[in-house]
């Protein structure tokens, strides 16, 4: 399953540097805007115990998470919905993307522009945010003034499309009262109808406060949401150290994860994902599965062949499997349940799968 996580912001915010300690990839960084003009795009692990858990007790020859893709954008600024600095190029990457992460400055230091003829430690986050909001809800709203009056002319021929004409009028009014399109009250009908829309406000969200050190133990909010604060110079660092020594670091700070660790997670969430596992000599894996995912969709995550002949799947959660010593005690104990194509998947089942071929 490939979704990926567009990684957004204002010039200068450090999403460059976010990035290459995310991934290890030594992406471009500079002080001035642009610096960023491909977008890089990174594969990154998400963080869990429990895989190192089902390791040691089943040995394997490798161990292999589930993973999320980070892709670097441009960096945005005013009036890039009419095509300002790389705006249409930016607009085109975040519409590639299945959500969003925003990198917000809230670091000071008097040798970053943060922007154009204005240095020194000045910081506005409410302002950079609201700059980014509103230029995806220009960008939506040129959208919608494009696709309603096709909508117009297609509900006139069929009747089917009125829904879609309907909330995208609807869509249209919100935008304009200054509101993401996600934060619009929507019926399960309306949102599969505006999904078509494609509208950048309509995809979900995290933000990242990307802040000096002594930020790290704040409760620093953006909008009313909670961001997830890291140092992206210290996940530069963390990210040249061994796991030994990046562990010594981290308690010498007094944080138990790294910020990046964090919002790999987080980004995994935010997509609506889940990880059911695999365990065996030659590997344990992490399988990612969107929630509420039913077995056979979970089969075919491995193999498309297995959700063709799916039969039933052989489940232990992952509590069970842990406390009752593996595949082999949890049977015993009669805790490996027999699953049809009706079993939603939970997160951390350990799963065996039955097919014909």
């Amino acid at each position: 399953m490939s979704l990926s996580i567009g990684i957004v912001g204002l010039p200068n915010v450090g999403k460059s540097t976010l990035f290459t300690a995310l991934t290890r990839k030594g992406g471009l960084s500079a002080n001035y805007p642009f610096a960023t003009i491909d977008p890089n795009v990174g594969i990154v692990d998400v963080p869990d115990e429990r895989l190192n858990k089902l390791a040691e007790m089943v040995h394997p020859a490798k161990i292999v998470p589930a993973s999320v893709e980070f892709v670097d954008i441009a960096g945005l600024v005013k009036g890039a919905n009419e095509g300002e600095g790389l705006g249409n190029q930016f607009l085109a990457n975040i519409r590639n993307c299945d959500a969003i992460c925003e990198v917000v400055r809230f670091f000071k230091d008097p040798n970053v522009m943060r922007e154009t003829g204005r240095t020194g430690e000045f910081v506005d986050p409410a302002a950079d945010v609201d700059t980014i909001q509103t230029e995806l809800i220009l960008a939506d709203l040129g959208s919608l003034e494009r696709s309603i009056p096709k909508l117009e002319k297609e509900s006139k021929r069929d009747k089917e499309m009125k829904p879609r004409l309907d909330v995208a009028k609807r869509l249209q009014d919100w935008l304009n009262q200054g509101n993401r399109a996600a934060t619009l009250d929507l019926t399960d009908d309306e949102r599969a109808a505006a999904h078509d829309l494609f509208l950048l406000t309509m995809k979900p969200i995290l933000y990242v406060a990307n802040c000096d050190e002594d930020q790290l133990h704040d409760d620093l909010t953006i909008q009313g949401q909670k961001a997830i604060p890291i140092c992206a110079e210290v996940e530069a660092e963390l990210a040249d150290l061994d796991a030994e020594e990046a562990a010594e670091y981290l308690e010498s700070m007094g944080l138990e994860h790294s910020g990046l660790e964090t919002l790999a997670q987080a980004a995994y969430h935010l997509l609506g994902l889940q990880s059911f596992f695999t365990a065996g000599p030659k590997e344990v894996r992490a399988w990612t599965v969107r929630i509420g995912a039913k077995a056979p969709e979970a089969a075919g995550v491995i193999h498309s062949d297995f959700e063709k002949g799916f039969i039933k799947a052989e489940t232990i959660s992952y509590d069970d499997y842990v406390n009752l010593g593996g595949e082999q005690g949890a049977k015993e104990a009669g805790r490996m349940r027999m699953e049809g194509k009706d079993y939603v998947v939970q997160d951390g089942d350990v799963m065996v799968f039955r097919f014909n071929v």
